[in-house]
Order: C-alpha cells, then sequence, then structure tokens
C-alpha cells in the first residue's frame, strides 16, 4: 500500500550530518524531494549527491534557524525551486552540557534561540506557506528523551525540549482547523557526533572516562543497542506519510525502551 510520499516535498533543516542526514536518506528511498537547510554548503552538498542518488530532486539552503527572517526565506526557495511544500521538519537544534549552577546569560540565549526559537521560526514559515498553498501539510518538530525526562546536567536542553512539546501541542490546536498535523519525534540516545559532544563534556565536568556516560546510558535501553539516525528516520518517516493523517500534537519516543512516558 502506497503511503503517498512518492512525488511530495520535504524540507529538513540540520541535514547535513547525523539524524538530519539519516532522514534525508530514508525520505529519498521513499521519493520525496528534498530541500536541505544547515550551516555547511560543504556538507550539504555531500548529503545532496548521496539523495540524488535515489532519482529525487534536491536543492540545499544555507540559513540560521535561530533568526526568522532566514527561516522564511528559506521556506520560499524551496517553494521556488521544488514547486511546492508538503512536509516540514523542524530538525536542527544544539545540545549543552553544563550544571545549571554555571548557566550564564550567554548559554541560555543561544540554546533558547536555536532549540526554541529555530521550532517556532519553522512552524510559522511552514504553517503560513502551507494555507497559502491550499495544503493539508505536516509539521514535524525534534524533541528528545529530555523532552520527557529531564537529565542531570541537561537541564538547560531539557527546558528547551519540554518547550517543543508545549509548541507541538499548541501548534497542533491552532492550525487544525487548517488541515495542519503537527507532531515530533523523540530519539534517545543516537550515535552521532552529538552524543559524542555530550560524552565529552560529561567527563570534563564528573571525570568520568571518555566514553562511560555514553555507555552507562545505553546499558539502560531495554533493547540493548545505541540508537541509528535510520531507526529515527523510520519514524519520521511515517510521521511524514498518509498513514500518520489521524495524528496530531503527539511527541512520540523513539528510544528502544530508555524512558517510558
Amino acid at each position: 500500500m502506497s503511503t503517498g510520499l512518492n512525488g511530495k516535498v520535504a524540507i529538513i533543516t540540520g541535514a547535513a550530518r547525523g539524524i538530519g542526514r539519516g532522514i534525508a536518506l530514508r525520505l529519498a528511498q521513499e521519493g520525496v524531494n528534498l530541500a536541505l537547510l544547515d550551516l555547511s554548503a560543504d556538507q550539504l552538498g555531500a548529503v545532496r549527491q548521496e539523495v540524488e542518488s535515489f532519482g529525487v530532486k534536491a536543492t540545499t539552503y544555507v540559513a540560521d534557524i535561530s533568526k526568522r527572517e532566514e527561516v522564511y526565506a528559506a521556506i520560499e526557495h524551496v517553494v521556488s525551486t521544488l514547486g511546492t511544500l508538503d512536509v516540514m521538519i523542524n530538525n536542527a537544534g544544539i545540545s549543552q552540557v553544563k550544571p545549571i549552577a554555571d548557566v550564564v546569560p550567554e548559554d541560555l540565549e543561544k540554546i533558547l534561540n536555536i532549540n526554541i526559537g529555530g521550532v517556532t521560526w519553522g512552524i510559522q514559515a511552514a504553517a503560513a506557506k502551507f494555507k497559502q498553498l491550499n495544503k493539508n501539510g505536516k509539521i514535524i518538530n525534534a524533541c528528545s528523551i529530555a523532552g520527557h525526562e529531564g537529565f542531570a546536567l541537561l537541564g538547560v536542553y531539557s527546558a528547551t525540549k519540554f518547550a517543543v512539546r508545549a509548541l507541538t501541542q499548541v501548534a497542533a490546536k491552532e492550525y487544525a482547523s487548517d488541515n495542519i498535523t503537527v507532531n515530533a519525534y523523540c530519539p534517545g540516545v543516537v550515535g552521532t557526533d552529538m552524543w559524542v559532544e555530550i560524552d565529552q563534556r560529561f567527563s570534563e565536568i564528573t571525570g568520568a572516562p571518555k566514553g562511560e556516560t555514553y555507555k552507562k546510558y545505553v546499558d539502560g535501553i531495554a533493547l540493548g543497542r545505541a540508537q541509528t539516525p535510520a531507526d529515527v528516520a523510520a519514524l519520521v518517516a511515517f510521521l511524514s506519510s498518509d498513514d500518520a493523517a489521524y495524528i496530531t500534537g503527539q511527541s512520540i519516543l523513539t528510544d528502544g525502551g530508555l524512558v517510558y512516558r
């Protein structure tokens, strides 16, 4: 049975590596034409070559998602280049490992602007374009297990992901009458560069040997292994498909059984 993805157009922020790249590869296999957004033109170019090998159309756009005007400009680029927009995936985000006592205004401003601001502007810009195009669009946000449970040394990061859950619920209610669904995916411990950075920062703060924090969290996963970008991408592909047409306002855990909520 067709999931209705073939020929659709999706935009993915943070597409140059990690989970974003994994999502791009999965959607390309499903026949989705892609707009890839990130800060690195070179890395985006490499991902573009990968997805185009599946026979889909792709475009790249360098943008800072913390800047509202750049997100809106990216949406216009996508529509003018690929003809339309069906799915907005607000994937980009950053982590921050620091005790609450050590957080300074600059730390707070940076992560709020990216993890909350970027999602807010992505929701706004995509919804406005869907309504202009008279489309039943889909907005899919990157949350985290840290949006369901606060983790020590990840306090502000956890707060931003709780905020993404709230934004997802509110946007789902506000845009339901426009036939726009809004959902979020909540990964756990994914073997990407972000977790390398998290493990390194835990090591610096706690004195734990390098790799120990990563191992500790992986050991707590019921399915017994770390998550891959492809695991996350499978859920995003489902939420992008016609099969998820009656799902909205949800922040779905995909973590192998690490957090239960």
